[in-house]
């Protein structure tokens, strides 16, 4: 029998990655000077356009939801023919997220036609794109974004096209790897590379902890002072000691090196905070358009007028295992027949494709050794699964050192082959 090649760990020491809290990483990302130079907005030759998918949705979703009727996404285009990449997003983000700006500035600067696509949680995705609005189960949000990604390719027929590559980071990687798979029997694109960027490995788990992170106990937070109050005067006493008020990319980063920073559990809670408001935006899309009335009562009616804002509170008060128990199994097992929560698990997490990912070598994953979404057993099953074809770093929390020079070298390392 084979053995399986073994990962490329990366040495703490030679890596030089200068964050070693996982929370810090996540939040802060890298510091403005060990990022790689890339070419500013005006440089690139890019622009947004719109997919018309589900047209019963213009009927069907309140007025007040126009901006998401048609599902936008954004093409940055070479001058000759070139590489095509596509880029999917993370829990909730949409196609202009930070992470696939930069993305699509290094890609782009390497030769690339580069496509950033939102999320299937996206609000606007789930809106406009997602045949069932209930995103969660693996195999359909692959679906619906292999229909997006023909759809853009059609839209722009006359792009000369070398090759197709694909890409996403933490959700969106998972995307990736079953839009792979889809692809083996569709043959549309035939991708040549695929690069999954800090994948969960079992879904559940990585919800599981994310939601476990807004329970954190912060010390300073009591019934009369809130976590935002809190975060609010942390932010107000550092720009009093700056002087001047500066909300650039490097914010995070020199906040985190003054005396007014986070510590480990204020960063854990505005971390599972922010995937709390993606949870909410996917609870209260899902409930709207299917109407299940979990969260907007089915007859109430919701004009352009509706404040949104009490069903967005109630929102909030699902998280994600929530979610999934109001509304993705109940959706499952009605289209299935049945199935435990487990087999669930084990259908929309990378086990699903396992034989496909251990003998597909066009795939591979870059991870890291602290992030915050792996659980137990996790990383053995990559090295597992793609020996020499999993880079695993020793620091950067989830996602915070995609935009280190190093990974960035890596990723285009990776996808010329």
């Amino acid at each position: 029998m084979a053995v399986a090649a073994s990962a490329r760990d990366i040495d703490a020491a030679s890596y030089g990655y200068p964050l070693t809290n996982p929370f810090e990483a996540t939040i802060a990302t890298t510091p403005p000077d060990q990022r790689p130079m890339l070419p500013s907005d005006d440089e690139i030759d890019q622009s947004d356009y719109s997919l018309t998918l589900r047209p019963e949705r213009e009927f069907t979703l309140p007025d007040n939801f126009w901006a998401v009727k048609k599902l936008k996404y954004r093409l940055a285009r070479q001058d000759h023919a070139a590489p095509l990449i596509f880029i999917i997003a993370g829990t909730g983000a949409s196609y202009s997220s930070s992470i696939n700006e930069y993305l699509k500035k290094l890609f782009y600067q390497a030769g690339f036609h580069v496509v950033q696509l939102s999320s299937p949680t996206s609000f606007d995705f789930i809106s406009a794109a997602s045949r069932f609005a209930t995103p969660g189960i693996s195999q359909d949000d692959a679906q619906d974004m292999y229909r997006v990604m023909q759809a853009v390719r059609a839209q722009h027929a006359r792009l000369p096209v070398t090759d197709f590559y694909l890409t996403g980071y933490s959700l969106g990687a998972l995307d990736a790897a079953f839009v792979s798979h889809l692809d083996e029997t569709r043959r549309s694109f035939n991708f040549k590379r695929v690069l999954l960027l800090n994948p969960p490995v079992n879904l559940y788990t990585s919800i599981n902890n994310l939601d476990k992170l807004v329970q954190t106990q912060v010390k300073g937070i009591d019934r009369s002072t809130t976590f935002y109050e809190l975060m609010l005067e942390k932010l107000t006493r550092y720009f009093q000691e700056k002087g001047y008020i500066d909300l650039n990319e490097a914010l995070l980063y020199d906040f985190q090196q003054s005396r007014q920073h986070l510590s480990n559990e204020q960063m854990a809670m505005l971390i599972g905070t922010s995937f709390r408001f993606s949870a909410a935006d996917i609870a209260f899309t899902s409930d709207l358009i299917n109407r299940r009335g979990l969260i907007i009562p089915p007859k109430q009616p919701i004009t352009e007028g509706t404040s949104l804002t009490p069903y967005f509170k109630r929102a909030l008060q699902c998280d994600f295992d929530c979610y999934m128990t109001e509304q993705v199994i109940p959706m499952w097992r009605a289209r299935t027949g049945g199935g435990t929560i487990l087999e669930l698990t084990n259908q929309v997490s990378l086990y699903a494709l396992k034989d496909y990912l251990q003998n597909s070598k066009k795939i591979a994953v870059m991870h890291n050794a602290d992030d915050v979404i792996l659980g137990p057993g996790d990383i053995g099953f990559l090295r597992k699964v793609f020996g020499d074809r999993l880079t695993l770093y020793p620091h950067g929390g989830h996602c915070g050192n995609l935009n280190y020079r190093v990974n960035s070298d890596a990723m285009l390392e990776f996808f010329r082959g």
